[in-house]
């Protein structure tokens, strides 16, 4: 018996492997969102802190590196990957990820992998599984890289779409944001693709940013006076949270709210307006902080259910919610507009996995008609001389800065610099408009306008 492996047992599903695989078939079968999935996944499993971790990261890792991990795949397959059964490949992804993106020792990453497919394949299966991640180990991910991707020289596009798990349509998107700058596109890639920070805010009002920090084990964000970060746990978990003190928030979503809120404003100042208020993040914290400033808040959702969302988030605040198409009429009355349109989301990746996947260049002429659509509406709600902020969580320039262009041409809105609202944060460029990033302010890639109604 002396060096025979030890008889196979079923992977249960408490096994961060197995959590992780079927985190990967609800995206796949479902079209679920992994953000949305996984918290309930590991509470329902009973996974300890360190299992708990490991699923994250083998759910989410590999989610975000499938692009790179299929063409590795391709090239260890005696078939086109169109024709593999997809829960084979959600198997052998999850291996190759193990073997090229973490440091779990090859045998370990091999073995437990032919032990999941045991599980959830055929019997014909395992043995490709075993044959084809034994092939995949063959080299590292930067062996890989060199027999799969064009060099930098050839097409830096496709270069970096491998290196760095991007379709290659999302790199020149990045690129062409950032200046045709190829060096900081490659930086920008690598900081999109790592694992983010958990982010709070303490909502105005009701419990400071320091006192959360505390009471969460955090640290004080850097550039929102009610921004706190996390290094990971159960967010759901704190008991500001669950007494909606506060919330878990990106602080460059915050910061969106408070580029309007911190805009210079003469005349009235108690009407607000927030004109895509589903799920209602920003409109809670614009409510709180509207409580400080005895002003109040119309929050409009067009789909009912994302509008209860909003009225679960703005309890107790002078937030009154209207279920309605942000583009319709209305009375050119609000002091304050934010347009925190519908976008493709290219600024949330790291947070949403699988959304670099799902999208698709086919989304973008819609979305920006749908983005001019509301930005005008926004405009048109305003009263003369009043604040519009328009923001996206996308850098793409169809769903930013042309957008902008384009309604302040046909409305004769002034645009103003952007970055006087946002004291204190560095690097936000030539203006007007502020572009953040996760390489540089730590936060997803908001994109942040603001333009003065005319007389």
């Amino acid at each position: 018996m002396t060096g025979r492996r030890p008889a196979y047992r079923p992977v249960p599903s408490s096994d961060p492997r197995r959590v992780a695989y079927d985190l990967l078939r609800a995206v796949a079968e479902r079209d679920a969102y992994a953000n949305l999935t996984l918290p309930g996944m590991l509470r329902e499993r009973g996974l300890d802190e360190r299992d708990r971790a490991l699923a994250t990261e083998l759910g989410y890792g590999t989610l975000r590196a499938q692009g790179s991990l299929d063409a590795v795949l391709g090239a260890c397959l005696d078939r086109r990957l169109e024709a593999v059964d997809a829960t084979l490949l959600d198997v052998l992804r999850l291996g190759s990820y193990q073997l090229l993106r973490t440091r779990i020792p090859t045998h370990a990453a091999v073995n437990t992998s032919v032990d999941l497919a045991r599980t959830v394949l055929t019997h014909g299966q395992v043995s490709v599984v075993n044959a084809v991640l034994r092939k995949v180990s063959a080299y590292d991910e930067t062996g890989w890289l060199e027999r799969v991707a064009p060099t930098m020289a050839d097409d830096p596009a496709a270069h970096l779409a491998q290196r760095y798990a991007h379709p290659a349509w999302i790199v020149r998107a990045y690129r062409d944001a950032l200046g045709g700058d190829w060096p900081e596109t490659a930086t920008a890639l690598a900081a999109d693709d790592e694992r983010p920070r958990v982010h709070l805010v303490a909502r105005p009002g009701r419990i400071g940013r320091d006192e959360l920090a505390a009471l969460s084990g955090g640290t004080a964000g850097p550039w929102s006076p009610y921004a706190v970060r996390l290094d990971g746990g159960d967010p759901g978990a704190l008991a500001p949270v669950r007494d909606m003190r506060a919330a878990v928030q990106d602080e460059g979503s915050q910061l969106a709210a408070l580029a309007l809120t911190n805009g210079h404003l003469d005349g009235p100042d108690g009407n607000w307006l927030d004109l895509c208020a589903g799920p209602g993040g920003k409109a809670a914290l614009l409510g709180a902080l509207a409580a400080e400033r005895a002003a109040a808040v119309l929050a409009v959702e067009l789909q009912p259910h994302r509008a209860k969302l909003v009225e679960q988030a703005t309890a107790g605040l002078p937030v009154r919610t209207e279920v309605a198409d942000g583009r319709d009429p209305r009375p050119p009355d609000a002091d304050r507009v934010l347009v925190d349109a519908p976008c493709t989301g290219l600024g949330a990746l790291r947070r949403r996995p699988e959304a670099r996947w799902r999208r698709q260049p086919s989304d973008i002429p819609p979305l920006a008609r749908l983005q001019r659509e509301l930005l005008t509406a926004g405009l048109a709600a305003a009263r003369p001389g009043g604040l519009v902020a328009y923001a996206t969580c996308s850098p793409h320039l169809a769903e930013t800065r042309a957008v902008v262009a384009d309604v302040v041409r046909r409305t004769g809105a002034e645009q103003l610099d952007t970055r006087p609202a946002l004291p204190g944060v560095p690097d936000l460029g030539d203006g007007p408009h502020v572009q953040l990033w996760p390489h540089l302010h730590g936060t997803d890639a908001m994109f942040i306008a603001l333009l003065r109604k005319g007389p």
